[in-house]
């Protein structure tokens, strides 16, 4: 358990312990797929979901609060798509591994209190500590306002394609370290 912004809080992957039905972020997609998709790809295992829940609130069925939620999968990425800078010294793949963070959501009433950047720096230390290679974290922005946040942690966008971004993992290394 660890605590921010006075909440008593943990990160774990998403169960029927929690509350998807009450979550509302202010962008459609992303409460439906926390309500009505994210179990099924964790069953499937076409994605990790994990949620960070307030441990002193609970729903009426006894069900934890989600303060936030990120979805995170395997990818592979053309190693075209990326900059010469990036792939120069690497092994000439046609076809590089990566992680992709498919969704991060936060509930609106945790908004701009810091949330988004620890569920974010909890999604990267995921990916740096999985034990599957991979040499970027890949987000697909949802909008602009996506782009700047994951922006203002080093993300780059791909050369013509503004809202898919990438982190090195190098560079994921140096910032955790």
């Amino acid at each position: 358990m660890a605590k921010h912004e006075s909440v008593d809080f943990y990160i774990e992957k998403l169960g029927k312990q929690h509350d998807r039905n009450s979550f509302t972020c202010g962008v459609a997609i992303l409460d439906r797929y926390l309500q009505q998709q994210a179990s099924q790809d964790l069953r499937n295992y076409v994605a990790a979901v994990f949620v960070a829940v307030n441990n002193s609130v609970l729903n009426s069925s006894g069900q934890k609060q989600i303060i936030g939620f990120y979805s995170v999968s395997s990818t592979s990425v053309d190693a075209r798509d990326f900059p010469l800078e990036i792939t120069k010294k690497l092994p000439k793949y046609p076809i590089l591994p990566a992680t992709l963070i498919g969704r991060l959501a936060i509930a609106t009433q945790y908004q701009k209190k810091g949330w988004g950047r620890l569920l974010l720096y909890a999604a990267l230390q995921l990916a740096l500590a999985n034990e599957v290679a991979s040499m970027a974290v890949i987000v697909d922005a949802k909008d602009e306002r996506a782009v700047f946040f994951y922006g203002q942690y080093g993300f780059l966008a791909f050369p013509d394609q503004p809202y898919r971004l990438y982190l090195p993992m190098k560079t994921i290394a140096r910032m955790l370290s």
